[in-house]
């Protein structure tokens, strides 16, 4: 093994550096692409200085990957931008202060709305099906309402 470790040659680290970012494709999440890129790295700076000693080489591998890794989550912390359309995945607050008639009354606290071609879960006051009534609150998927006046 020392033996080994001792004659690391640069397509070893290539090698490695494919592996992982072969298994990168497969659904790490961004953690193997780092350390992938980092080892191909290291393979090309022993094909420049082919007498790295190992520790430098598995240091710089190291170094590499953290720093790369830093490098790009703080370029991705600095490029985000605040969406333009902030409700765009919470559909129902554009339901919010908007008036209804119930699909089905509220019975036990809860009831539906029809609100364009989909059917909401709401939670109020009991109401007979047919009230009017307004959405004042949303909790996840539950619309709060209250008797419209």
């Amino acid at each position: 093994m020392w033996d080994y470790l001792q004659h690391l040659s640069f397509w070893d680290w290539l090698a490695v550096g494919t592996l992982l970012l072969i298994l990168e494709v497969f659904g790490a999440g961004g953690y193997l692409l780092w350390i992938g890129m980092a080892a191909a790295a290291v393979g090309i700076l022993t094909y420049l200085f082919p007498a790295l000693p190992w520790a430098l080489q598995f240091l710089l591998l190291g170094l590499f990957s953290v720093l790369s890794a830093v490098l790009w989550w703080r370029r991705q912390r600095t490029a985000a931008k605040p969406s333009d359309q902030p409700g765009l995945n919470d559909r129902g607050s554009e339901l919010l202060g908007r008036q209804f008639v119930l699909h089905e009354g509220i019975s036990g606290g809860r009831g539906k709305i029809k609100a364009g071609d989909s059917l909401w879960l709401v939670s109020g006051p009991d109401l007979p099906a047919g009230s009017r009534v307004k959405v004042v609150g949303q909790e996840g998927v539950l619309l709060k309402v209250e008797a419209a006046a």
